[in-house]
């Protein structure tokens, strides 16, 4: 049998440098269409069995999307995978190449699931996502520092880009919505999400782009998936508190905003939450454990294509 290949590509603005493995095979090309369309051709001779690219920041996202669309199993990494990955295997240098060859090697020792990406307006969809996240963060940087000004003329200013922002951002909104309602698909599961107490656009956004698999997986695995479900920290005769650790992390936050909501208004969920505080559990905590039973309901809601209910079934 033909020996497998696995190609790590470590992606900056300019460049990609391309390493093969078990063939020792190292390269460069631009960071182009060009380059794109080169890399393509001396991957086709090879057949990689994996590619896997470290996210940069959305830079990897013009390689991602070509090698898929060329048929190659791509993925992209977690940079804190690779981080622990080599400092696992004791590597402290650090070049392009370097970094391209440990991807490679990280793609023939650990072999991770290639990613399948979205279609174009699913994708579409999470950039408009991801320019209103970029402008309520620009939004609340300009208003702390019209807290902290004392000047007329500098609070006028950022008074002026904070009234333009929200505009934006009001539109952003629009652009989503209507992107919603446009695929009959999303806006029925919009319709489902927003129909429980404590979710609302930005939460029902935020699921749709940032987590497809809602109502595809079971509820172990869709807690584990967002980051979620309490990981044990045990060893010996020690014993930990138990603590929620990787996953999605946009998913969390606004799962994170919904429970504060939800343990106000949500009859079920103040319930549960209640209940935990009078246990004795830290507020802290019982909010977590909020947050993952509203992501269980939301997961059954979406599975049966149901409105919420007092007690939905899970």
């Amino acid at each position: 049998m033909p020996e497998q290949m696995f190609v790590g590509i470590d992606v900056s603005k300019a460049r990609l440098d391309v390493a093969v493995l078990p063939s020792g095979e190292v390269f460069v090309v631009d960071n182009t269409a060009r380059g794109l369309t080169e890399l393509l051709i001396r991957l086709s001779d090879v057949q990689p069995q994996l590619v896997v690219l470290e996210a940069t920041g959305g830079l990897e996202q013009a390689a991602m999307l070509a090698l898929h669309d060329a048929g190659l199993p791509v993925t992209v990494l977690n940079p804190r995978q690779v981080r622990h990955f080599s400092r696992a295997l004791g590597k402290h240098a650090k070049t392009d190449q370097i970094d391209a060859v440990l991807l490679a090697k990280f793609a023939q020792t650990l072999q991770p699931q290639a990613h399948v990406p979205g279609d174009a307006s699913h994708r579409a969809f999470e950039a408009l996502l991801a320019r209103r996240r970029q402008v309520v963060d620009l939004l609340t940087m300009e208003r702390n520092r019209l807290h902290s000004s004392h000047d007329a003329y500098v609070q006028g200013d950022l008074q002026e880009v904070i009234t333009y922002l929200e505009g934006r951002r009001e539109q952003l909104d629009q652009a989503l919505q209507d992107a919603v309602q446009h695929d009959p698909t999303s806006q029925v599961t919009y319709t489902v999400l927003t129909s429980t107490p404590g979710v609302g656009p930005v939460v029902a956004f935020t699921l749709l782009a940032q987590l497809p698999e809602l109502g595809s997986l079971s509820r172990q695995k869709v807690a584990n998936l967002v980051g979620v479900a309490p990981l044990n920290w045990d060893s010996g005769k020690a014993r930990g508190h138990r603590s929620i650790w990787g996953g999605r992390a946009e998913v969390r936050q606004v799962l994170y905003m919904a429970a504060v909501t939800a343990v106000r208004w949500n009859p079920t969920l103040k319930s549960v939450f209640d209940q935990l505080v009078h246990k004795g559990k830290p507020k802290k905590v019982a909010l977590v454990a909020c947050m993952r039973k509203l992501l269980i309901y939301l997961n059954a809601m979406v599975r049966d294509q149901a409105l919420w209910q007092a007690r939905p079934t899970v």
